[in-house]
């Protein structure tokens, strides 16, 4: 069966196929990787930029901060050198009033004792400074410094700048001022540098509170983890476990920075996205100039196929002609590659080809003349090896019918020795049964006199034994008549007490004695009446005993002499029987002794029969022997008949195939 045509495909189809994919493949991982490298340049150009921008407006806070607490020590120190005079120092306070617009209430003292000093211009309600935040943290230092941002009595967020003032008295006082965050606020809101980014304030000693923010609606709000606002949320996440690094939150880049002296912390952050932005537009670039790249090599690959397959495509043709039997072909390739040795190569093969098919042809016109000749020879041959085939079949199917005929009597006489044999084990087993049988019976006739013997000698202790308990009967008989006269005279005794009793009672005191002796007679005699009573009855019980005793004696002595009866019975049986089995001993010594006889005959038979049946083997063997090789030689014939009638069918298929070329 033919093979199913496999579909072709051409070798450029197969480049370009290879060769496109990997052009597209390369090209792709070109923009991937350069639009990836761009992110990383842009996000890291960006995180230098922002952290640029929140040192500088960090650095503008401090430096502004630095500045006040400059001009609030210079103050303090005016106060601690100068004169101690309460005017004095009251001057030196309406002085500052309205100098720094960034203090403009200027500075104030509070005392532990409750006294309270600011600028004549203010007219503050008196209060206790103690109990104020600024005194608070005024206490926890010297030199002047910034606390944590809280609200005034207005209202208003403000960061005070605090210390311990020392104006010579034995009252610690404390110097403050209030400066307004709004230039904080401006600085953290205009003073970033990056475009699109912003910046936040947080109180972090203050639960993340922010002071300045962009959006007022967040000023003087506490952000948390669990802010609705993502970014918000990560800032407080990132602020809770002091990890201040830049890092990204929330597609953004976020930067932070400590403002030093105090507990605030500046936030900067910047959208991804907006930074990225660059890069985006760079991606789509790339990618169309890939997609044109892509478009110019497809091109040109496909002019190089082209002019690199197009010889091939006429060796194919040339090869396809062969297969179709065509060897007229002329295969000409004008090429010093290695096409045009494959060229050369074929070209030689056709030369070589019609020199083959031009010999085939000749040889296939011997061989189909010979194959003939064959085809006639084998034809004789086998008509005659299949007639002496049949006559061999007849000779051996006669010789098979003697051969089962003698294995037949051989078997019969087997069987007949066997069972012979068989017959004589048996027999002798039997006349050793009936030998030991014999000798048994005899044990046993003897065996049953002695029984006999014995059951009269039971039969007479049994008679012993009757009147034996006769004689017991008799003497509980006698016994219970004793017992019955020991109860009389107990009865009477017991009554001779009572009197005696009686008559001792009478006699009073001298009768006393004879009362005693009295009473004892009679408990004596009821004592012999109980126990003769208790004689009775037991000698009563055993003579109901007696009674049963004498029954089932004589019960025995009837059946020991009945079984007496039968024994003798039986002794009479067994000699009968022992002569019986006499006269069968002595018939199966006989017997026996013609087993043997017919053994000796059956075993002479069926030695002469295994003879015959193994003669007649020999000569079935040698039979189907010749039958086999009589059935070899036709069945030769007949293969040398097939092999000659398909050697000339091969010659004409061949003549056939050779037709089919072309030379």
């Amino acid at each position: 069966m033919q093979k199913e045509k496999k579909k072709t495909r051409k070798i450029r189809t197969k480049l370009l196929t290879y060769i496109v994919p990997i052009v597209v493949l390369m090209i792709a991982i070109l923009v991937g990787v350069s639009t990836e490298l761009s992110k990383k340049e842009l996000t890291k150009m960006a995180t230098s930029q922002l952290e640029s921008s929140i040192t500088n407006q960090s650095d503008n806070i401090e430096s502004w901060m630095n500045d006040l607490l400059t001009y609030f020590s210079s103050v303090k120190n005016t106060i601690e050198n100068g004169p101690k005079e309460q005017e004095i120092i009251q001057r030196t306070l309406d002085a500052n009033y309205k100098f720094n617009k960034n203090a403009p209430d200027g500075l104030y003292i509070g005392g532990s004792d409750g006294s309270y000093m600011e600028a004549s211009q203010l007219k503050s309600k008196s209060f206790d400074p103690t109990t104020r935040e600024w005194y608070k943290q005024g206490l926890t230092r010297v030199e002047m410094a910034f606390g944590p941002v809280y609200k005034a009595v207005d209202g208003k967020p403000v960061i005070s700048a605090t210390g311990i003032l020392n104006d010579g008295s034995d009252v610690v006082k404390v110097i403050g001022a209030d400066v307004s965050i709004d230039k904080i606020s401006v600085i953290v809101n205009s003073g970033v540098k990056m475009d699109h980014a912003s910046s936040t304030l947080i109180d972090i000693s203050d639960s993340n509170k922010i002071i300045a923010d962009r959006d007022t609606s967040r000023l003087s709000k506490q952000i948390s983890e669990s802010d609705s606002n993502k970014l918000y949320s990560g800032i407080a996440k990132a602020l809770n476990k002091g990890n201040l690094s830049t890092q990204n939150i929330a597609s953004y880049i976020v930067s932070f920075r400590e403002i030093s002296g105090t507990d605030l912390v500046l936030v900067s952050y910047v959208k991804q996205s907006v930074i990225l932005a660059p890069v985006t537009n760079l991606a789509r670039i790339l990618i169309l100039l890939g997609i044109v790249s892509v478009l110019i090599i497809i091109v040109l690959v496909v002019l190089v196929v082209n002019r690199v397959v197009a010889p091939i495509s006429v060796i194919t043709k040339h090869i396809k002609s062969m297969s179709d039997g065509d060897f007229t072909i002329d295969v000409d390739i004008d090429s010093n590659d290695e096409i045009g040795d494959m060229g050369g190569r074929i070209h030689e093969f056709v030369d070589s080809m019609r020199d083959m098919i031009h010999s085939i042809n000749s040889e296939s016109m011997k061989l189909r003349e010979e194959s003939d000749n064959s085809d006639s020879v084998s034809r004789s041959m086998f008509n005659a090896s299949k007639a002496q085939g049949e006559a061999m079949k007849q000779l051996n199917e006669t010789v098979d019918q003697l051969a089962e005929a003698v294995n037949e009597i051989a078997s019969d006489a087997t069987t007949l020795a066997q069972i012979v044999t068989d017959t004589r084990d048996n027999s002798e087993k039997a006349d050793a049964s009936m030998k030991e049988t014999v000798l048994i019976s005899k044990k046993g006739i003897e065996d049953m006199r002695h029984l006999s013997i014995a059951m009269d000698e039971i039969q007479k202790a049994n008679s012993n034994l009757v009147n034996s308990i006769n004689d017991v009967g008799k003497a509980s008989e006698e016994i219970t008549n004793i017992v019955s006269l020991i109860h009389e005279i107990a009865e009477e005794t017991n009554l001779l007490s009572l009197n005696a009793s009686i008559e001792a009672a009478r006699a009073g005191e001298a009768g006393r004695g004879f009362a005693v002796v009295a009473s004892e007679i009679g408990n004596l005699a009821n004592t012999s009446a109980s126990n003769a009573k208790n004689i009775s009855d037991l000698i009563a019980q055993v003579h109901r005993l007696i009674e049963n005793a004498v029954n089932e004696a004589d019960v025995s002595a009837k059946s020991i002499e009945e079984n007496g009866k039968l024994i003798e019975v039986a002794v009479s049986t067994f000699d009968q029987i022992y002569n019986n089995i006499q006269e069968s001993h002595s018939s199966m010594e006989k017997m026996v002794k013609n087993v043997e006889k017919v053994d000796e005959v059956a075993t002479n038979v069926a030695a002469i029969s295994e003879e015959q049946a193994a003669s007649a083997e020999e000569i079935l063997a040698t039979s189907n022997n010749m039958v086999e090789q009589a059935e070899n030689i036709t069945q030769s014939s007949q293969d040398v008949a097939d092999n000659s009638h398909e050697l000339a069918n091969t010659s004409e298929t061949l003549t056939d195939y050779v037709h089919r070329f072309k030379i």
